[in-house]
């Protein structure tokens, strides 16, 4: 879609429709601004794994979501973080001699090496996690259930859209 398409799109917008996407926009940014400070990220380092940075957060998370689809490898942790795997292979060996992260043959083809969470790097997601349900059973407690799960929806349909914008756009400009 283009800038061109995506301005006649608004301009034939209802009024109130408008207003809810530029509500819209307005709430991401504040959500970006919290976000980006990484207080969660940081209580859980805090009480895991003092002296972990931030950024090695985000190869857990790829770790987390490669393990999906099957073994996970740098190459797929680069992917995902759209990274170099030159890069991704420094941090993953960084984050293996602070043993959250361990490599090991992979089970499928022996001359393949996989990364795989430690006990540690397990309790690390699981911190992680449990700072999250926290600060969002906080903000929703007061709230109908109905809404909880509407929300819910809507959020993970929100962000899945989002997802598949960038992506198709990151494809566009890779091409």
């Amino acid at each position: 879609m283009t800038s061109a398409s995506i301005t006649r799109e608004i301009e034939d917008a209802t009024t109130d429709e408008m207003e809810n996407i530029l509500l819209i926009g307005r709430v991401m940014t504040r959500m970006r601004l919290m976000t980006g400070r990484r207080m969660i990220g940081r209580l859980a380092i805090q009480n895991v794994a003092p002296g972990l940075e931030l950024s090695h957060l985000d190869v857990l998370d790829a770790v987390r979501r490669a393990e999906v689809t099957g073994e996970v490898t740098v190459g797929a942790i680069a992917d995902i973080m759209r990274i170099d795997p030159s890069r991704a292979s420094r941090i993953v060996a960084e984050m293996v001699s602070r043993g959250v992260l361990r490599r090991k043959a992979s089970q499928a083809d022996a001359r393949r090496i996989v990364v795989v969470l430690t006990a540690l790097g397990q309790r690390l997601v699981s911190e992680i996690q449990a700072q999250k349900l926290s600060v969002i059973e906080g903000i929703v407690a007061d709230w109908p259930a109905e809404d909880i799960a509407a929300f819910s929806r809507l959020f993970d349909q929100f962000v899945g859209g989002f997802e598949q914008a960038f992506q198709a756009r990151y494809k566009e400009t890779d091409a």
